[in-house]
C-alpha cells in the first residue's frame, strides 16, 4: 500500500515501468510508421511523379505545386474525417486533453500529407495526440486506476524521448509540470514517463529514426563566446518573437475565409509563394534541412542565408495558422540553425557549434516559450556539452527579452452559451 506521505513505495514504482515502457516503445513504433508512410509519399511526390512526367523534382515550381496540392488534401481531411483532424494545433500545448479513438487516423493523415508535402511543421504536435490517444485507450482498459493526467505524461515523454533520442528532454519539460513539495515526490512521479521516454529513445534508435547527430567541429570555450552567443541567442528570440506576434493574426484571417479546404488551401498557396521565394530548403520539418545547410554552408552567401531565416519563419507561422496540423519546434530548431550558420558567415571567429546552439536557443524560446527545451535543442544540435554554461549565461537575456513577448498561441474564446428560451 502506498504512504502517501512518503510517495510510491518501490513495489508501486516497480509495478507502473512495464506499462510505460510498452507504452515508450509503441510510440517509438508508431512515430517511426509515421515516418516511414511520409518517406514514402514523400519518394512518390518528389521523385518518381517528376521522374515520371520528366520534370525536376527540385525546382521551385514543382514545390510550390505539392504545396497547393497538399492544402486542398488536408483542407479536405479536415472536413471530412470524424474528429476533423484532432485539436488544432495551433491553438494547444504539447501536451492537449486525449481525443476519441475514431479521430486518430484524421490526425494521423493530416500529419503525413503535411510531413511529405512540405509543410514546416514537425510531427511532434498530432504524432503526441495519436500516442496520448492509445495510451488512455491501453490504460482505461487494463489498469484503469493511473490517473489521466499521469498517462498524458508517460505518453507525451515516450514520444518526446523518440523524437529527441533521449528521455533528458522529457525530464526537463516534465519536471516544471510535475514538481512537488515533498521529498523525493518529483521524482517518484518521473519515474514511470521517463521510462517511457528511455524505452522510445532506444526502440526509435534500433529501429533506424532520425539522428541529432549534425557532425560539427568540436567546440572550445572562450570569455569573449559569452558576448558572441548573447547577440545571436537575443536576435533569434527578436526575430521568433516578432514571427509570434503576427501567429494570432494570421490564425484569426485564416479562418474568416471559410471552411477548413478554403483556408488550408489559401495556406497552401501562400507556402507555395515562400517556397518560389526560398527554395525547398525552407520548407519540410527541418531535420534533413539542418544536416544540409550546415553541410553546405560555404556554399550560401550571407543575403542568401538571410532570406532563409525570414522565409522560414513566414512558413512556420503560416502553416500553423492555416491549420495543417504539427508542431513548430522542429522548424524553429532549423530556424535557429540557420541563424547561426548566418552569424558564422558574418564573423567567422565565433565558432560554428556556438553560433549554431545559440541561434536554436533564442529562435526556440521564443517559438515554444520553454526555456529548458531551448536548451537543450541548443545542446543537442552542436552536438557538444561544453557550449551549455555558455548557453546558460546567454538564456538570461533571451528571457528578459521574452518576458512580454506573445507566444506563438492562439487562445480560443469559449463559445457564448445558448440564449435561454424564451418563458
Amino acid at each position: 500500500m502506498t504512504d502517501s506521505s512518503h510517495g510510491p513505495s518501490r513495489s508501486d514504482l516497480l509495478r507502473s515501468a512495464l506499462p510505460a515502457a510498452l507504452v515508450g516503445a509503441g510510440g517509438a513504433v508508431v512515430l517511426f510508421g509515421v515516418d516511414a508512410i511520409a518517406e514514402v509519399l514523400h519518394h512518390v511526390w518528389w521523385e518518381s511523379l517528376p521522374h515520371a512526367l520528366g520534370v525536376d523534382g527540385e525546382a521551385r515550381w514543382w514545390a510550390a505545386i505539392i504545396l497547393v496540392v497538399t492544402g486542398v488534401l488536408v483542407g479536405l481531411t479536415l472536413a471530412k474525417a470524424p474528429g476533423h483532424g484532432g485539436h488544432d494545433t495551433a491553438t494547444v500545448e504539447l501536451v492537449s486533453p486525449p481525443l476519441p479513438l475514431k479521430t486518430l487516423p484524421g490526425v494521423a493523415v493530416a500529419l503525413i500529407l503535411g510531413l511529405a508535402g512540405g509543410v514546416s511543421l514537425g510531427p511532434e504536435g498530432p504524432i503526441i495526440m495519436v500516442a496520448t490517444g492509445l495510451a488512455v485507450l491501453a490504460y482505461r482498459r487494463f489498469l484503469p486506476q493511473v490517473p489521466l493526467p499521469m498517462v498524458l505524461m508517460i505518453s507525451t515523454s515516450a514520444m518526446l524521448g523518440a523524437m529527441l533520442g533521449t528521455p533528458v528532454a522529457s525530464a526537463l519539460v516534465l519536471s516544471s509540470v510535475l514538481g512537488g513539495t515533498a521529498a523525493g515526490q518529483l521524482w517518484d512521479r518521473l519515474f514511470a514517463p521517463l521510462v517511457a521516454a528511455g524505452a522510445g529513445a532506444v526502440v526509435y534508435h534500433l529501429l533506424g529514426g532520425t539522428s541529432w547527430d549534425m557532425g560539427l567541429p568540436a567546440y572550445t570555450a572562450h570569455w569573449v563566446d559569452l558576448v558572441s552567443a548573447a547577440v545571436i541567442a537575443v536576435v533569434g528570440a527578436v526575430l521568433g518573437a516578432l514571427a509570434a506576434g503576427t501567429f494570432a493574426p494570421a490564425h484569426r484571417a485564416f479562418r474568416r475565409l471559410g471552411g477548413p479546404v478554403v483556408y488550408v488551401t489559401a495556406g497552401g498557396v501562400l507556402l507555395a509563394v515562400l517556397a518560389l521565394i526560398g527554395g525547398q530548403i525552407t520548407m519540410f520539418k527541418g531535420a534533413n534541412e539542418t544536416a544540409e545547410i550546415i553541410a553546405n554552408r560555404d556554399e550560401y552567401a550571407i543575403g542568401t542565408l538571410a532570406l532563409i531565416v525570414v522565409v522560414k519563419l513566414a512558413a512556420i507561422v503560416v502553416s500553423g495558422a492555416a491549420g495543417f496540423r504539427g508542431g513548430r519546434i522542429f522548424p524553429a530548431m532549423f530556424t535557429g540553425v540557420a541563424l547561426g550558420v548566418l552569424a558564422h558567415a558574418i564573423v567567422p571567429g565565433v565558432p560554428l557549434a556556438l553560433s549554431v546552439a545559440s541561434g536554436v536557443l533564442g529562435v526556440v524560446f521564443a517559438v515554444g516559450r520553454d526555456g529548458w527545451i531551448a536548451l537543450f535543442a541548443g545542446v543537442l544540435i552542436s552536438g557538444s556539452v561544453t557550449v551549455l554554461p555558455i548557453l546558460c549565461v546567454a538564456v538570461l537575456p533571451v528571457w528578459l527579452v521574452l518576458t512580454r513577448a506573445p507566444h506563438m498561441l492562439v487562445h480560443e474564446e469559449p463559445a457564448a452559451p445558448a440564449p435561454a428560451p424564451a418563458s
